[in-house]
């Protein structure tokens, strides 16, 4: 991608004219291997040359990181954040909230002067309900859950019965003849994200392929003020659906100790969860139309869905937040790319990715076009760096970019972009990058009522809107797309 014909286009002439010169091998053979060296050594000097193209946007880097952090757009898109989630609040799939959302931002994008559009989807609508958990034996004690998204919900009268505390999967299987009937605790220790969820996304299935009538699931965090954590599960196909929640680290942990000790427990568990008919959405997508190459994209994103808890401040408004900022900051400079930058701030991420997945299948026959696709969904704490997917070619521009951010002191390259949202095109062949920031903090207000405007920090914002907008423009005004 991106060598405008080059030596492959070369060589292949010279191999079509190589049959006709037979009667004169010598000097064909010479002067085809010739040119052959001339364009080598200029795809060579080419290579050579991208750290001093790349170099030469420095003044440009600047302008933009001074506008972000120290001129007129400091703290902008920390405001905009908290004018937002403090108007509309948290924003589940499917619900009244996200619709309003979506409207907000169409309005306020459009009043900040850029190209907005809406890109109408489909997705979930699962609603919460009234939900309440109790411990009866061996003392009265109520217990703080958060049903998990798409569970299916108890009798009216509710779910009273035994309980089982295991903290593994491994161990349920072992203890397997008393999962009936029961209501299985999962009290599996926190080790990483990607690890422990597990039991969050099948601990409900697991459970009830053994017999077990509902699950009660230690929340997925390093660190709890007795603060249940939701998300999303999945139940498998063929097994019986049964309620599901999370409860909080404390609770799972008191009834482990109960357990050891050879007490009986028991829990009654009330929810009033319900799957409706998929709902009517958009993804909202914002541009700035690039000069030489509109069709070419380095697409930026953050989903505007949360969960219905908290104000989904931190996941993902920030994120959202800081790719309208990014473009914000680009129009505010008078500054217009080779290339089309675009954001899109994506629905119904929390159930999976849909609105996104929808927003690829609509827009993979242009995959070629699409140059870097960058998400945001961490948080918007102090930035690190910048993580990265792509090949080796790929990756050498990109650190010579990430050396823009000096100012701001964040020019470190990592392996691995990530984000549920670009992963289908990651997997297609297409660079991917994602904001790494000082996230340890993170899960602990994760998919909680503690996910508000609190969490954030107006610096904090203005570094990764910086960095988000420095590698964005650079990208897409580069003379060649990075290669794949």
């Amino acid at each position: 991608m991106g060598q405008r014909g080059g030596l492959p286009f070369l060589l292949m002439f010279l191999s079509m004219l190589s049959p006709l010169c037979d009667c004169h091998p010598s000097g064909w053979s010479m002067r085809s291997m010739a040119a052959a060296r001339t364009v080598s050594n200029h795809t060579a000097r080419q290579v050579s040359d991208i750290a001093a193209e790349v170099a030469g946007y420095a003044d440009v880097a600047k302008q933009i990181i001074d506008l972000a952090v120290f001129g007129a757009a400091q703290n902008r898109s920390y405001k905009r954040l908290a004018d937002f989630t403090d108007t509309i609040g948290n924003r589940v799939s499917g619900s009244h909230n996200l619709e309003m959302a979506i409207k907000y931002m169409y309005n306020a994008i459009t009043q900040d002067g850029l190209d907005v559009h809406l890109e109408p989807v489909k997705i979930p609508h699962w609603v919460r309900g009234k939900e309440s958990a109790e411990m009866i034996l061996p003392r009265a004690k109520s217990l703080a859950i958060l049903g998990l998204g798409s569970s299916v919900g108890t009798p009216p009268e509710g779910i009273e019965a035994e309980v089982l505390v295991v903290e593994s999967f491994e161990e349920l299987k072992r203890r397997a003849s008393e999962a009936v009937g029961k209501i299985v605790v999962f009290n599996q220790p926190f080790v990483s994200y990607g690890e422990t969820v597990a039991y969050r996304a099948y601990g409900a299935s697991e459970a009830a392929k053994l017999g077990a009538v509902a699950t009660l699931i230690r929340s997925i965090t390093p660190y709890s003020i007795n603060s249940p954590h939701t998300g999303l599960q999945d139940y498998q196909d063929g097994v019986k659906r049964i309620p599901t929640a999370c409860i909080t680290v404390e609770d799972a942990e008191l009834m482990w100790r109960m357990a050891q000790r050879g007490q009986k427990i028991v829990v009654r568990l009330t929810m009033g969860a319900k799957t409706l008919p998929d709902a009517d959405s958009f993804n909202t997508v914002v541009e700035i139309t690039g000069w030489q190459h509109p069709e070419q994209v380095v697409l930026l994103s953050g989903h505007l869905d949360s969960w219905d808890v908290g104000q989904g401040a931190m996941d993902d408004g920030g994120g959202a937040m800081i790719s309208w900022e990014a473009l914000s900051l680009i129009k505010d400079l008078g500054l217009r790319p080779r290339r089309t930058l675009r954001t899109v701030l994506w629905t119904a991420e929390e159930q999976g990715g849909i609105g996104a997945q929808q927003y690829y299948n609509l827009h993979k026959v242009n995959m070629s076009n699409f140059d870097l696709v960058m998400e945001s969904d961490l948080g918007t704490f102090t930035p690190v760096g910048l993580q990265f997917t792509g090949s080796d070619a790929a990756r050498k521009v990109m650190e010579e970019v990430v050396k823009l951010l000096a100012p701001i002191n964040t020019t470190k390259l990592e392996t691995h972009g990530e984000g549920t949202d670009i992963s289908p095109w990651m997997q297609a062949g297409v660079p991917g990058a994602s904001l790494h920031v000082a996230d340890s903090r993170y899960f602990w207000f994760h998919h909680t009522e503690g996910d508000t405007m609190t969490v954030q920090d107006p610096q904090d914002m203005n570094l990764c809107s910086a960095l988000w907008a420095v590698v964005a423009y650079v990208v897409a005004d580069l003379e060649d797309m990075l290669p794949r």
